[in-house]
């Protein structure tokens, strides 16, 4: 993926609304990541989950655009959980107060055991994405 370009992609999945975010998220990729998100019906998707790409970057315009996200969820009575994040974003998600939003795990397995999700037949697909330039 070039520079300076991210992909932002939306699945539901039951009550499970997976929201897929790669590449270089800025304040340039804010009015794509609210589109993704105002697309998804709060009524109909209890669960988001972003999962980030493991290359994915985040500057601190990427990381707002992000935390307006986690706040409407929150306006919205909607769970979120982090996934795919490095271990730096995960260090700096949790200095910054993400974690109050959302909750942070290391795998997918590991979301959909902490979300009680286990049990049902929700099967994360492969990450996919559309380009935004």
């Amino acid at each position: 993926m070039p520079a300076h370009q991210s992909e932002f992609g939306v699945i539901r999945l039951g009550d499970l609304t997976l929201f897929d975010i790669r590449g270089y998220v800025s304040m340039d990729s804010g009015p794509a990541i609210k589109d993704a998100y105002d697309v998804i019906d709060p009524e109909l998707a209890k669960i988001i989950l972003l999962r980030f790409d493991e290359d994915t970057y985040l500057n601190s315009g990427g990381l707002i655009a992000i935390f307006h996200v986690l706040v409407e969820a929150k306006r919205n009575q909607q769970k979120v959980a982090i996934t795919g994040l490095s271990k730096h974003f995960e260090k700096v998600f949790r200095m910054v107060g993400i974690s109050r939003l959302a909750s942070i795990y290391e795998t997918e397995d590991a979301v959909l055991k902490g979300l009680d999700l286990d049990k049902g037949f929700i099967r994360i697909p492969p990450f996919r994405g559309v380009r935004t330039d």
